[in-house]
């Protein structure tokens, strides 16, 4: 029997949203400085966890959020909700606020 190594998520996004994780970014030391937690700047790039619905317009025309789960994004710098579930942090990002995605 195997464990999947991915956790099961209780959170969904509602609407025009999508659930997401930031990247670890990699701890940098210069001249021997150690930068602490709480002067770091946080990460804008995201990992996409889960996708709310499609966005319906006033004809009728239904718009597909344009990322899909697990594709690297970038959000704008002071954007989204950040949530926090299982001792794990989350971002809840309008789809209108994902300014790229990272290939």
């Amino acid at each position: 029997m195997t464990q999947s190594t991915e956790k099961k998520i209780s959170l969904k996004p509602l609407g025009f949203r999508v659930l997401a994780q930031r990247l670890e970014e990699e701890e940098q030391v210069k001249g021997g400085i150690i930068i602490p937690d709480s002067a770091k700047q946080k990460q804008e790039t995201l990992r996409v966890i889960a996708l709310g619905e499609a966005k319906i317009t006033d004809s009728g025309k239904e718009i597909a959020i344009p990322v899909k789960v697990g594709d690297h994004i970038l959000m704008d710098k002071y954007s989204g909700q950040e949530v926090k579930v299982n001792d794990e942090e989350y971002v809840v990002v309008k789809a209108d606020e994902i300014i790229a995605i990272v290939e």
